[in-house]
């Protein structure tokens, strides 16, 4: 009598809890948070009480929407160097047409999202067209957006600022949506955080539950392979870059509306901490690889630092230390978590 060999489909494998953990990319950001949480805790007074919350939580929410968005096109294996001017370039055009042409503030920013979305489209269509690193391509849309935030706000306004959004008509409206605050425990509460946990959710259950997500992580692992198997590599990216000037709109409307004027150099030097923020999380640099929900810890790392150094009362100058730091040491971890998941997934 014939004995038959059964063999197990690996596809059928169960995976130990551990193993499914120690794979999840956000699982290094997860743990420096907790400590960073905890240290600041112990050694300053402030850091817990109502307000302290109210304040990192306010300076890593709009930190958090843009690293949330920068680690989608880093997954897809892309850098966009434009992503902080383009958050003043924004709210410069919302601001302009509100306060100079007295258009409602609603249209103002309906058109500046049209610009942002025109600017992105164009970033992901030059990229995919040139074969250029995006590195160059949106440094270059970089350059060009500063000098034209500085040249338009001067030629129109006569300063480096555009002022006077509280007197405009859907102000009330659109600082309501945008800019309002919430009072919890004695403390103030920016409607921003909200708009931090919004899109950090939409954007997890996009990389994790659609289609588009695994086309994110395919054009980003392997565009060639992904191509050959039907994913549409130019799309993806194209509106990667979309979703990442998206965010900055976001961004711009969010901090227009909540100061009421919006300086020309604003936001110069910011793309380099969605980055970090994004690494931090567990992207790789090198695409594929990566977490929605890692980047939002990310930036939470940072407001919780910046803050808590500020509550200790410690030179901020120690931040700086702090950050590089925690970068060298996200990519260390993010390279070992890699390569547990090959492990894991052969």
């Amino acid at each position: 009598m014939a004995v038959v060999a059964h063999t197990v489909d690996e596809r059928l494998a169960r995976t130990r809890p551990l193993d499914r953990l120690l794979v999840r990319p956000e699982l290094g950001s997860l743990l420096g948070a907790l400590a960073v949480f905890a240290f600041f805790s112990v050694v300053t007074d402030q850091f817990l009480s109502a307000g302290g919350v109210s304040t990192w939580l306010d300076d890593s929410a709009t930190l958090g929407i843009m690293a949330v968005a920068v680690a989608l096109l880093m997954v897809g294996g892309e850098f966009d160097l434009s992503a902080g001017v383009m958050t003043a370039s924004t709210g410069l055009v919302t601001a302009i047409l509100a306060t100079q042409l007295n258009w409602n503030v609603w249209w103002a920013l309906l058109a500046s999202l049209v610009f942002a979305l025109v600017v992105g489209a164009l970033n992901g269509w030059l990229v995919m067209r040139t074969g250029l690193p995006s590195f160059i391509v949106t440094l270059g849309t970089f350059l060009a957006l500063q000098g034209l935030n500085l040249g338009v706000t001067k030629l129109v306004t006569g300063t480096v600022q555009v002022s006077g959004m509280r007197s405009t008509e859907g102000y009330a409206s659109a600082g309501f949506v945008f800019a309002s605050t919430v009072n919890v425990g004695g403390a103030t509460f920016q409607v921003s955080v909200l708009w931090w946990l919004g899109f950090t959710a939409v954007a997890t259950w996009l990389l994790l539950r659609t289609r588009l997500g695994n086309w994110i992580f395919a054009v980003g692992g392997a565009a060639t392979s992904a191509r050959q198997v039907g994913v549409p590599v130019v799309r993806t990216k194209v509106l990667l870059f979309m979703t990442t000037a998206a965010a900055a709109w976001l961004v711009g409307g969010i901090n227009v509306l909540r100061y009421t004027s919006v300086q020309a150099n604003q936001g110069i030097g910011q793309e380099f901490f969605y980055i970090i923020a994004a690494v931090i999380g567990g992207c790789l640099l090198t695409g594929g690889f990566g977490s929605a929900v890692g980047a939002a810890v990310g930036a939470l790392i940072f407001g919780m630092t910046r803050q808590g150094i500020v509550f200790a009362g410690w030179n901020n100058d120690w931040f700086m230390l702090f950050l590089g730091v925690m970068l060298l040491a996200a990519v260390l971890v993010n390279n070992a978590f890699r390569r547990r998941a090959e492990r894991v997934r052969r």
